[in-house]
């Protein structure tokens, strides 16, 4: 792996981001199998995947300021900075793209499963009916999931970093709970300094030779209502006083309920789902409005 990295901006040009750490060495190349179990839920991808940072601004979308939700009540700050753990969303919040649509690109069947992701973010059928129509469309194989990992990296978005660092010098715990595939975020949660036993999301399935085999039925994030599932065995175990889900999509804000997440902050800075920001607490266009409301600590480190 070179000793940098270039992060891909929407003109395709390029920057210089800080080296990855020398961990993330091409360790990753072999993968165990379980030859007792011809379906395994994959062998760990390597952390050793580039990612990369985007630059980019998203400009905010024309209806924003008819949203009421645009400045925090005094509560909706209060819960915010008093917070245990924050829950992220990762496609369109975490990371530009949507995993499971470039994935889908990668291997020739981009816009019929794209359409498919619109429907499950918006609510209109059920969320396990989408995933499982979009993953028949793909039946991506072990080399094709590698693959696209090494050539189209995941895209950050912007000040997500700063955010999660301000998080943790705050002492506040950050999980990644997401419907996309474990494999693709891993990767992901490893540049962000986020341990991998934080991170709550689908599972794919593959042979021995590679070949794809589904995925695991029984992550509570493949069907609907299994991010709210998710969030509440989250506080269940852990026993947080305060917790906040921040995401883009209506299985992000179902998130919000008795024993789940106080509080749903919309992130309209990738996709802006209007029905979804309207009965947020809080929609933001930005990570740096977030930032700004908890204490700055030292974060350099």
């Amino acid at each position: 792996m070179a000793s940098s990295i270039s992060a891909r901006t929407s003109a395709r040009h390029t920057l210089s981001v800080s080296p990855l750490s020398s961990v993330r060495s091409a360790q990753t190349s072999q993968l165990a199998i379980r030859a007792a179990n011809p379906l395994f839920p994959c062998a760990k991808l390597s952390q050793a995947r580039a990612v990369v940072a985007a630059p980019m601004k998203v400009s905010k979308h024309p209806s924003s300021s008819c949203l009421a939700n645009r400045q925090p009540s005094k509560e909706v700050l209060e819960t915010w900075r008093s917070a245990d753990a924050v829950c992220f969303d990762v496609d369109s919040t975490v990371c530009l793209d949507e995993g499971i649509d470039e994935l889908a690109d990668f291997c020739g069947a981009g816009q019929a499963v794209a359409e498919w992701t619109t429907k499950a973010m918006t609510g209109t059928v059920p969320f396990e009916e989408a995933l499982a129509a979009r993953i028949s469309l793909i039946k991506p194989s072990l080399s094709q999931v590698q693959d696209c990992l090494e050539k189209r990296p995941p895209r950050i978005s912007p000040g997500i970093a700063d955010l999660i660092k301000t998080l943790i010098a705050n002492n506040t715990e950050v999980f990644l709970v997401s419907g996309g595939f474990r494999q693709m975020i891993e990767p992901v949660a490893f540049e962000l300094g986020i341990p991998t036993e934080n991170i709550i999301a689908n599972r794919l399935l593959f042979g021995t030779s590679g070949e794809y085999a589904g995925f695991d039925t029984t992550e509570p994030t493949s069907r609907s209502g299994g991010k709210a599932v998710a969030v509440q065995q989250i506080r269940q175990d852990r026993g947080y006083k305060t917790l906040v889900m921040i995401g883009d999509g209506a299985t992000d804000l179902e998130a919000r309920q008795p024993g789940g997440a106080d509080l749903f902050i919309c992130y309209a800075g990738v996709q802006m789902r209007e029905a979804v920001a309207a009965k947020a607490d809080w929609t933001v266009f930005e990570f740096q409005e977030l930032i700004s409301e908890l204490p700055q600590l030292n974060t350099s480190q």
